[in-house]
């Protein structure tokens, strides 16, 4: 099968495509025969050298997340059949032709979604779903501030959270990007070119912060939080070194947390993805929420497709297309 493959550590056109061996599901694997890949900044990581595959996952192949047809189902497979159209939620090895994953990890494509949709979800998705609604206890009603809310998972979290009737705010780097946010829902665009959102912030506060930019992002983040309030982290693109004030965080009981899922064990990811089935999946289904594609490269175009990433002029998710 053809796969895009990392050749050695560095820019996008150290990305080539290769030939290797078509895996073979076992156990309660799925064999999936990908129409359509997300693309991730992890996977810009991984290229880079700087965010390694976990155990047991090919790190010379990116792709944390995949939309296609099951055609192989190992021997202890119960929840799907061959045809089925799923996406799934991978360690790595997403850029090929076919995946071998386990089934708890995939959800069924809904049915007004096509490939390239249903790819740009499972990442983007159950980070948020984890992390915002699971990790950050983010209840409805409460106000959330969203940093890069142009991003795949800012799309995600402005829409989810708005869908539950919170205030949304977020943080982005274009007045384009704040007026696209605005339409999917964000109540206030903050352009942190022009603005601090601290100082925008400072009377009104918030209840949860999801945060991707960490180094001085931190401090002021503390300020704004109400008490009580939580600040998750799912990466530190600014720095991971920070300071912070003890004294601040005991009195207004703030909570600090961060994680990254794709090292964490099958079991999680079953159950997370069958709380996104149960609660995410019929805002889809009512239109209360839907993905956000920038762009669709073919796979052949991989290096045009990570070069795009790195620009960061994209407005939701990237996809590589095996169809085309």
């Amino acid at each position: 099968m053809k796969a895009v493959t990392i050749t050695e550590f560095g820019s996008a056109e150290v990305l080539q495509l290769t030939e290797i061996p078509q895996p073979i599901p076992v156990g309660n694997e799925v064999l999936i025969e990908v129409k359509a890949s997300g693309v991730n900044r992890s996977d810009v990581l991984q290229r880079q050298g700087k965010y390694a595959a976990p155990t047991n996952t090919p790190n010379e192949i990116p792709g944390l997340e995949v939309a296609g047809v099951v055609v192989v189902c190992g021997p202890d497979v119960t929840q799907w059949k061959e045809g089925d159209r799923v996406c799934a939620l991978l360690g790595g090895g997403g850029y090929a032709q076919f995946v071998a994953v386990k089934e708890g990890q995939c959800l069924p494509i809904p049915a007004k979604l096509d490939f390239i949709e249903a790819a740009s979800l499972p990442e983007t998705v159950f980070t948020v779903w984890s992390n915002i609604f699971e990790r950050g206890s983010f209840q409805p009603g409460e106000s959330l501030l969203v940093h890069g809310g142009s991003s795949g998972i800012g799309v995600t979290a402005i829409q989810l959270a708005h869908a539950f009737g919170s205030r949304v705010i977020t943080t982005v780097g274009t007045d384009e990007k704040a007026q696209y946010c605005s339409d999917l829902g964000a109540d206030l665009c903050i352009n942190y070119k022009t603005q601090d959102f601290e100082e925008v912030l400072k009377n009104s506060g918030v209840d949860v912060i999801l945060d991707m930019i960490g180094g001085p992002y931190f401090e002021k983040n503390l300020h704004v939080l109400n008490e009580d309030g939580r600040l998750v982290y799912i990466n530190a693109e600014s720095g991971k070194d920070v300071s912070l004030d003890i004294w601040q965080m005991m009195v207004k009981r703030l909570s600090i947390s961060g994680s990254t899922l794709r090292g964490r064990e099958y079991e999680y990811k079953k159950r997370l993805a069958e709380e996104v089935l149960k609660y995410v999946w019929p805002l889809i289904e009512n239109g209360k929420f839907k993905p956000i594609v920038y762009k669709a490269y073919s796979y052949t175009d991989v290096v045009q497709a990570h070069q795009c990433m790195e620009q960061s002029k994209h407005i939701g998710k990237i996809i590589l297309d095996w169809e085309v």
